[in-house]
């Protein structure tokens, strides 16, 4: 597969990611999508707090496309601050960095198939382990099912797409979270809740805008350099 043919494919998923994103008739299509990216976001809160010596207990997705991640942290590894502000910032590098990892993994079609299946794997144990919802576990099923049928197909370059769209997707879903990056608190279930970058402003230094320039501008630059080793030779 040469550049050019790579150069092509890239810009076709990315616009056609980029309308789904924006426009009106699309939301239905748009809804499932965006409860995937409330997972990979979720998630990673969840193993960063394993990571860095907690517990993941649960997670939830509701409805309206939000979700909160239950973990314990400890001092283990790092001191309490420091391993909440780092689970904190997990959810939100969580879509970025997954979403770079399968866009570099779709440079190779062997490569693309091996992360369709570790991520249709990780999906699953989350629906056995983690998963605590209705719309989550019916929406995370769907799309397992529908890894499962791709991978069935055997079809190397199905597959190669299909990470390369979930990639994608993954990573431009900072762009659906940009709001809330920049928001001090927001309100869930009648309570003020702080959001996770005034989280991490809490438990290190600065205030939760200058984190969230922080995160979106990490953010960015692994959506770029991903892409950029994408269309490298």
């Amino acid at each position: 597969m040469n550049s050019k043919k790579l150069d092509y494919t890239v810009l076709i998923i990315a616009s056609a990611i980029f309308l789904l994103l924006q426009l009106p008739y699309f939301v239905q299509v748009q809804y499932p999508f965006r409860l995937l990216g409330t997972w990979f976001h979720e998630m990673g809160h969840g193993l960063t707090a394993i990571l860095v010596g907690g517990d993941f207990k649960y997670l939830e997705i509701y409805q309206n496309g939000g979700g909160v991640a239950y973990s314990t942290v400890t001092n283990k590894i790092f001191s309490i601050p420091t391993a909440s502000a780092l689970t904190a910032a997990g959810g939100l590098l969580g879509p970025a960095i997954a979403g770079a990892v399968l866009i570099a993994s779709a440079k190779s079609r062997r490569n693309a198939a091996i992360l369709l299946r570790v991520l249709t794997a990780v999906i699953i144990l989350s629906l056995i382990i983690w998963i605590r919802s209705y719309w989550g576990i019916v929406v995370l099923s769907l799309f397992s099912v529908l890894f499962i049928v791709i991978m069935f197909l055997k079809n190397k370059k199905i597959e190669n797409i299909t990470v390369l769209f979930l990639g994608l997707q993954c990573a431009l879903s900072t762009y659906l979270q940009f709001n809330y990056t920049f928001t001090k608190q927001f309100e869930r279930g009648g309570q003020l809740m702080n959001s996770d970058t005034q989280n991490i402003a809490i438990n290190t230094f600065g205030s939760y805008w200058m984190w969230g320039i922080i995160i979106v501008s990490i953010s960015f630059l692994l959506l770029w350099k991903s892409v950029k080793y994408y269309l490298s030779k």
